[in-house]
C-alpha cells in the first residue's frame, strides 16, 4: 500500500541558526574543539591592532580559525574557500550563517601571505643553484655560500648522518610524556646542533628525557639552571653510562617518538619567521586533536 503524502507545502518554523546546529553532528571534532578552546581569549590582544577607520573587515576570530582549519585539513587557499562555501561543519565552526557570503581565496592570500602551496627548497631542487655557484667560481655549495644562490636566505644544510642530509630548517620541541602534547618548540636553520637550541625549549622543574646528542656539559648546565632532572641516554664513552638505566630510558621515550613523525616535514614558505609560524599552528592542531581525545568526559547523573 502506497501512502499518499499531502502536497501542501509545510511552513518551516526553524531559523537558519537552528538548522545549521542540527546539521553538524554532536560528536564532530570541531564541536569538541569549540568546547575545549575559548578563541576570543586567544586573539583578544590583537583587537587593539584594528582601526575604527576604513571598510568593515572579517572578525579576527574567524581569521584565526581560517589558519587553524587550513593546517588542520592541509587546505590550500582555494580549498579553504570551497570549504567555507560548501562545508556545513566549517560554516558552523566559523560562525557563518547558512546563506551568508564567505571570504574567497583572495582574502586568505592577502591577509595571510605566508600561507601558500610553495615548498621550501630541498636538496633535489638545488642543482640549478649549484651550477650557478660553480660558474661563479665557488668550489662547493656549502653553508658558507649557499644563501648567495638560494631563494630562502636563512635556510641551511643540515645532516643527521652521512646519508640523511637536507636543506632547510630544524624543528626542536619538548613533549609532555603524559598525553603526548607539545609544550614548546623552536625553529632554527638546519645546521644548528640540537643541544644549542635546548635553552629555548627546556621546561622548569621536570625530568627531561633526551637522546645521546644531548649528552654534553652545556646541556647538563642548562638542566641544572632550570632545576630539571636528567633523563639523557649517555654516550658510550661517558664514564657515568649505565646500560640498564639507558635501556629503561629508551623504552620510556619510545611511545612519544611518534609525536615528531606526525608533524609535517616540509615547510610551506620561506624564511625562519614564517616557518616558525607554520610549525606553531602544526603544534596547535596536533595538541587540539590530542586534546579532544583525552578531554575528561562529563560526569553523568547518578554516576
Amino acid at each position: 500500500m502506497v501512502k499518499h503524502e499531502n502536497k501542501t507545502i509545510k511552513m518551516i518554523t526553524t531559523n537558519e541558526e537552528e538548522i545549521l546546529e542540527k546539521l553538524v553532528r554532536a560528536d564532530h571534532a570541531f564541536r569538541k574543539v569549540s568546547e575545549l578552546v575559548n578563541f576570543y581569549d586567544i586573539v583578544s590582544p590583537y583587537y587593539k591592532l584594528y582601526s575604527e577607520i576604513g571598510a568593515q573587515c572579517i572578525n579576527i576570530v574567524k581569521g584565526f580559525k581560517c589558519l587553524l582549519v587550513q593546517f588542520w585539513e592541509d587546505y590550500s587557499d582555494r580549498q579553504m574557500e570551497n570549504a567555507l562555501r560548501d562545508n556545513v561543519s566549517v560554516k558552523w565552526f566559523f560562525g557563518f550563517e547558512l546563506l551568508e557570503k564567505t571570504p574567497d581565496h583572495s582574502y586568505l592570500g592577502n591577509v595571510f601571505k605566508f600561507i601558500d602551496a610553495s615548498s621550501i627548497i630541498t636538496k633535489t631542487a638545488l642543482w640549478d643553484e649549484r651550477d650557478k655557484a660553480i660558474k661563479a667560481g665557488e668550489e662547493k655549495l656549502n653553508n658558507m655560500v649557499v644563501n648567495k644562490y638560494t631563494a630562502d636566505k636563512q635556510a641551511k644544510w643540515g645532516a643527521k648522518s652521512k646519508n640523511k642530509i637536507w636543506f632547510g630548517y630544524k624543528l626542536h620541541s619538548s613533549v609532555d610524556m603524559r598525553f603526548g602534547l607539545i609544550n614548546k618548540l623552536a625553529i632554527t636553520p638546519a645546521n644548528v646542533l640540537d643541544p644549542q637550541a635546548l635553552k629555548n625549549i627546556c621546561l622548569e622543574n621536570q625530568m627531561i628525557f633526551m637522546d645521546k646528542l644531548y649528552d654534553t656539559k652545556k646541556v647538563n648546565q642548562i638542566l641544572k639552571a632550570n632545576n630539571c632532572a636528567s633523563g639523557i641516554i649517555r654516550k658510550n664513552n661517558n664514564k657515568e653510562k649505565n646500560k640498564k638505566l639507558d635501556s629503561w630510558r629508551s623504552k620510556i621515550r619510545m611511545p612519544f617518538e611518534c609525536t615528531f613523525s606526525k608533524i609535517g616535514k616540509r615547510a610551506k614558505f620561506r624564511g625562519q619567521t614564517k616557518v616558525t609560524m607554520q610549525y606553531f599552528f602544526e603544534a596547535i592542531c596536533h595538541n587540539l586533536k590530542k586534546g579532544i581525545t583525552v578531554k575528561p568526559l562529563p560526569i553523568q547523573n547518578g554516576a
